[in-house]
């Protein structure tokens, strides 16, 4: 989502500055590829480029392939096959041993639902929401492009009425029950139509109860991936804007209060690191009592059971389900040491526990890194 956020600052500042844009998005990829289908990147008319479609191996050729859908105002799909060991035959040298899927879309701000205004839409509010991208993989064939937007149960978008979209309709509302995203040919036409129906989730919000010094790098390393932070402590004199400059708010509170002034969804995530043992305790007591995705404690293990111990002794259950929200000592096994080390631990364990990962080493894992 950060991706998104920083197109879209940088689409504004374009409208601001009267240049033209054209959007790159990245809509299929058969084998291996860096990115994978969902990948942007905004290309002004002058030659900057704001997100990624690769691992910077694509953006040079992308980019003539931007500035010409710009100059005719047309969409266009381009493909890399770099399956061929001679990937020189392209002009780029990509070693990833896969076919990708390039559509480049040129944004005309005057049109309600070109795709820079859906994504707009989609990052209103913090909900799920599912985008779909129609294209043909011959190149010369027309390319519709983005044309539908789903969230907050309402439709937006360019698609015309008719069995194409009713069927497409079913698809999205799969698409948002089940939390995956698909490619899927639509129809027997030739060329082939193929829609990208994308689920795209709001960003990861962090709160983090404690504003001493080993709190800044965690911050700092969560607004890196755009995660939206907010840090709590009752101490006015550490929680201040001064101190933590990448949170989206600082507030000054009693444990008791927390969770009246931050709001709760299925992508926010608490860590409790106050220093404060009395202070952590009541707010994993009210926590618990809320359905939290990850709650991490920072600590022994000694010290979590300890607060465990005196929750239950106070007659609130704790079941195998409310246990498994709690991740404490919070992080990963890294060998972390310093706060920039434990602050990297902690948002990797909350990155696996939100994407459902076991956290093992890529060489251990079985079957393909990426799912669409």
């Amino acid at each position: 989502m950060k991706e998104i956020e920083d197109i879209l600052r940088a689409y504004a500042q374009s409208r601001e500055d009267g240049k033209k844009v054209a959007l790159a998005t990245v809509v299929h990829v058969e084998g291996s590829s860096y990115r994978r289908p969902g990948a942007r990147m905004l290309v002004t008319e002058d030659g900057e480029m704001t997100g990624a479609i690769s691992g910077g191996c694509l953006e040079g050729d992308a980019l003539r392939r931007a500035l010409l859908a710009i100059i005719q105002q047309q969409n266009k799909l381009v493909t890399y096959d770099t399956t061929d060991e001679d990937d020189a035959k392209i002009g780029v040298q990509l070693g990833c041993n896969g076919i990708v899927h390039i559509l480049f879309e040129p944004i005309d701000p005057a049109s309600p639902h070109n795709a820079i205004r859906l994504l707009e839409q989609v990052l209103e509010k913090r909900e799920d929401a599912v985008l779909v991208t129609l294209f043909r993989l011959n190149q010369a064939a027309q390319q519709p492009g983005t044309c539908l937007r789903y969230s907050g149960n309402s439709f937006a978008g360019s698609l015309e009425d008719g069995d194409l979209k009713a069927e497409i309709v079913r698809d999205v509302l799969e698409v948002f029950s089940t939390k995956q995203g698909l490619v899927k040919q639509y129809g027997d036409e030739k060329p082939a139509l193929h829609g990208f129906v994308e689920l795209l989730k709001p960003p990861v919000s962090l709160i983090i109860a404690g504003a001493g010094n080993d709190a800044m790098p965690l911050v700092e390393i969560a607004r890196i991936q755009g995660w939206h932070t907010t840090v709590v402590d009752g101490r006015a004199i550490y929680a201040t804007p001064a101190r933590f400059p990448g949170a989206r708010r600082v507030i000054v509170s009693k444990a008791a209060e927390v969770l009246q002034k931050v709001t709760i969804d299925e992508r926010t995530v608490f860590v409790l690191m106050t220093h404060n043992y009395n202070y952590d305790l009541a707010l994993l007591e009210l926590l618990l009592q809320k359905e939290v995705t990850y709650i991490g404690t920072l600590g022994p293990k000694k010290k979590l059971e300890r607060m465990l111990d005196e929750l239950a002794a106070k007659g609130i259950t704790i079941g195998d389900e409310e246990r498994s929200r709690i991740h404490g000592p919070v992080g990963l096994d890294i060998g972390a040491e310093t706060a920039e080390e434990i602050a990297l631990s902690v948002t990797a364990e909350i990155k696996s526990v939100l994407s459902e990962r076991t956290g093992i080493p890529l060489r251990e894992k079985n079957g393909p890194i990426h799912t669409l």
